[in-house]
């Protein structure tokens, strides 16, 4: 770790990081290919890894993706102006700690905890489940708190299956959800017999606690999340025939619990995932914080403590101040111009490997400072989703409105 590179760039970016594109195979997956990814570069990273669906955004989190996967893999860099050197944003906070996370996150976590993701997947994929915090410590990790946003702009098309399959239905028994695991390696398990699918509207986000049960739709979806990526699937044959494997039933089960289908029931939580209330207590639609001439901010992903997510919109033409009370990423969605003196842009189509001027982590300070954005164009709208971590503005905001 280059301490006197990370003060430089951090003193050249005046607290504003440049982030270099973070992309993430799936070996169970197929790409939906929307989230501007060369079509050349897709499987770039060989057959056995599997296809490219996601792009992790300010992620100091490892991907697990088994014993082939690279030691730096959903790990975010911060690019220098010049574009020549390339730090670890886990190294920047290691060192820079409060300065660049602020006292009250970093004295929590030590570690930036949150990181976003764009999930692009051509099918639905299986219904699993991502750990609660005392399953998840046992295999030294956290759980895994997630929500969903789906972005317009990055939803040409619905892929083969656009509902989302959340929780079970109310009145299903333990016995019949324990049996489906049990026939795990028997074929078709029939998990989806006892669960509902909801159609799912642009625009809008769910809220998915771990424990819970989900098998996304076909959409690209935008993914605020907790810094873990433990999760297990419970599904074993998918609508299309594509099958999983054992080793995915049973992904984060301590050693001494493999084999053990009682333990995969507990890792449900029971009551949540057959709450008859189910979208009345989890669905999100985007909430205004400020609408005027010059620009538009919503929250749009605010049920969970632990991680949020607003969308900008500046108007053409504009230059605002924008200020938040914590730390935080942002990925580009529509439009150009500058952050400060840095460009922003968004790109049609990027390389595997290649720069780009998309996507920034703005530290503690130049948040609270405000930075200033600027929308160089003289017809076109400038979007970005800004992913945060825990931030005292959404606390005050969900209270006012009696949304929790």
């Amino acid at each position: 770790m280059d301490n006197k590179k990370i003060e430089a760039i951090f003193k050249e970016g005046e607290g504003v990081l440049r982030l270099k594109p973070t992309w993430v195979p799936r070996s169970f997956c197929q790409p939906g290919k929307r989230i501007k990814l060369h079509p050349d570069d897709y499987y770039i990273l060989g057959l056995e890894r599997g296809g490219i669906d996601e792009r992790w955004f300010s992620s100091t989190t490892w991907a697990e993706n088994g014993p082939l996967t690279p030691s730096d893999e959903g790990l975010s860099y911060v690019v220098s102006k010049d574009g020549k050197t390339q730090i670890l944003l886990r190294d920047f906070v290691s060192y820079l700690k409060e300065k660049i996370l602020g006292e009250e996150l970093w004295n929590k976590y030590h570690r930036w905890a949150m990181f976003s993701k764009f999930f692009d997947n051509a099918g639905p994929l299986p219904h699993h489940i991502h750990h609660r915090e005392e399953h998840a410590k046992r295999v030294g990790a956290s759980g895994k708190p997630e929500m969903y946003f789906f972005p317009a702009q990055m939803n040409n098309h619905g892929g083969s299956f656009p509902y989302t399959f959340f929780g079970l239905n109310p009145g299903t028994k333990k016995e019949e959800i324990k049996e489906c695991l049990e026939n795990f390696l028997k074929g078709d398990n029939h998990l989806l017999d006892h669960s509902c699918a909801y159609k799912i509207t642009l625009d809008t986000g769910w809220d998915v606690p771990p424990g819970i049960l989900h098998a996304p739709a076909s959409l690209c979806t935008y993914e605020p999340q907790f810094a873990s990526d433990v999760y297990a699937m419970y599904q074993s044959v998918l609508a299309n025939g594509q099958t999983l494997s054992k080793d995915l039933l049973w992904k984060n089960t301590p050693k001494e619990e493999l084999g053990n289908i009682d333990y995969l029931m507990d890792v449900i939580d029971w009551e949540g995932n057959v709450d008859k209330d189910f979208k009345k207590h989890h669905y999100m639609e985007p909430k205004v914080i400020y609408e005027g001439s010059d620009y538009k901010e919503e929250w749009i992903c605010y049920l969970t403590k632990s991680v949020s997510a607003k969308r900008l919109t500046v108007y053409p033409g504009e230059k605002v101040l924008i200020k938040d009370e914590a730390p935080y990423g942002l990925i580009m969605l529509e439009g150009h111009g500058k952050i400060n003196r840095s460009p922003l842009e968004t790109p049609t189509l990027i390389r595997y490997g290649e720069l780009t001027y998309d996507e920034y982590f703005v530290s503690y300070g130049a948040a609270k400072k405000g930075v200033y954005i600027e929308n160089s164009s003289p017809s076109e709208v400038l979007v970005m989703l800004k992913h945060f971590s825990d931030n005292p503005e959404r606390d005050r905001f969900v209270k006012e409105k009696g949304i929790e």
